[in-house]
């Protein structure tokens, strides 16, 4: 069975930094582009990053700058360190792996106020 799980996830003030992780299991880790969206209250979702099998990195304009994500093959996880967080980045943060179409099934909360 395929999975992916998120964690680390919180409230934390604006101006604050999150470290969210996304294990993945029953597939063969190291050769997919693993994303990151986010879905906020009452919204659709929206992408935020993408890392390819190379390592190479994309962002969303919105987060550019300030979110940074990076994978650990051996661990089979993908991280998404948020630095900077502004209230707009309040949301529910998935993991997706777009060449299976599969999305991890919990997501992990976001919550950025004072």
């Amino acid at each position: 069975e395929v999975r992916l799980e998120e964690s680390g996830g919180g409230l934390v003030q604006p101006g604050g930094s999150l470290r969210l992780s996304c294990e993945a299991s029953g597939v063969t880790f190291a050769s997919y582009w693993m994303t990151w969206v986010r879905q906020a209250p009452g919204m659709g979702l929206n992408w935020v990053s993408t890392i390819d099998s190379g390592g190479n990195t994309y962002y969303a304009d919105s987060v550019k700058g300030r979110f940074t994500i990076s994978r650990d093959n051996a661990k089979n996880t993908v991280y998404l360190l948020m630095n900077s967080l502004k209230s707009e980045d309040t949301a529910v943060y998935y993991c997706v792996i777009p060449r299976l179409g599969l999305t991890g099934s919990q997501g992990s909360q976001v919550t950025v106020s004072s």
